[in-house]
């Protein structure tokens, strides 16, 4: 929807939480050049964007339409994605090819989300959750990735970190509003960035750290494969946790969220906000832990709240 078409007065909300809004933060710095690094990305991403454009699923979401379980669950997975990376990236901080980006304070989410599991789970939250299949291969990949090519690491953290500042900001406030969650921020710390007190600055100086690593060619192009893989990490997630939707659907009334302020942003830009469309198809490795989970309205919380990493994945074809 383009942004002309958006009631003001969900513009003004959603860039009150950084410049959330995709369509608000596409300038273009004069010294970029086409072999820059966040410039390789956009390109080369470009495929997995288009794959990822236009589900319903999503569109619902944006409107208000979520469950509570469906969110929770969903910020579990998140909580196992961020616990790897930052491992990797504490492992890797003085790494010549990460260096530079390496802004704990400013960025670090696993803290956040242990807060937010902790709100929606009680005290007890560790004996609670777990990490769903997909869910481990991309942690494993990480892993790897930290463990034996550090430099890919860039993709990993360019990817959420630089999401979570743009198109998860909306998802923050739709959040907020479908689940009746406080306005003091319980629930969502993620997306709170005490650090940042500009996130279109903060952007704007990652990238040009990361345009100036010392990288040759090579190098970059398997960054910029590594990007599409995490996309493709995400999209087994998202197709892992449609097939438990699927089963559920009949069990599960719709919560009757009435719309979030028509909240009509151009969010189509955002590559991972539509995985659904792009993942159909790869729902053969759904496991018994995920039959467990159909027995149980919770087991949808998966597929909803990873629509909210979707929209962190957004980073590189927003910049």
């Amino acid at each position: 929807m383009p942004a002309e078409k958006m009631e003001d007065s969900g513009k003004e909300e959603a860039m009150s939480n950084g410049g959330g809004l995709v369509y608000e933060d596409n300038e273009v710095e004069d010294s970029v050049r086409p072999e820059d690094l966040s410039e390789l990305l956009a390109a080369g991403t470009k495929e997995s964007h288009d794959k990822a454009e236009n589900t319903q699923f999503v569109k619902d979401f944006l409107r208000g339409r979520i469950r509570r379980e469906l969110f929770k669950l969903g910020t579990v997975a998140l909580y196992f994605t961020y616990t790897a990376m930052e491992e990797e990236i504490e492992r890797n901080k003085d790494h010549p090819q990460f260096a530079p980006l390496y802004f704990p304070a400013e960025l670090h989410r696993h803290e956040a989300l242990a807060r937010d599991v902790e709100y929606f789970y009680g005290e007890d939250w560790q004996s609670q959750v777990s990490c769903s299949p997909a869910t481990q291969r991309y942690v494993d990949r990480i892993h790897e990735v930290g463990r034996t090519d550090p430099a890919l690491l860039v993709a990993h953290s360019y990817t959420r970190y630089m999401g979570d500042l743009s198109g998860g900001q909306v998802l923050k406030k739709v959040a907020q509003r479908a689940l009746k969650l406080p306005p003091t921020g319980e629930g969502l710390n993620f997306y709170q960035f005490d650090g940042i007190h500009s996130a279109k600055a903060f952007k704007q100086l990652y990238r040009s750290r990361m345009n100036e690593l010392e990288l040759d060619a090579p190098t970059k192009e398997r960054i910029v494969a590594e990007a599409n893989r995490a996309f493709q990490f995400n999209m087994e997630v998202f197709a892992e946790l449609e097939e438990v939707g699927k089963t559920l659907q009949d069990e599960v009334l719709d919560a009757g969220v009435p719309a979030h302020g028509d909240m009509q942003g151009d969010i189509s830009q955002c590559p991972y906000y539509a995985a659904k469309m792009a993942a159909s198809g790869g729902t053969a490795y759904a496991c018994q832990m995920a039959v467990a989970a159909l027995r149980h309205p919770t087991g949808q919380v998966l597929l909803a709240a990873w629509v909210a990493a979707i929209a962190g994945l957004a980073a590189w074809y927003l910049m």
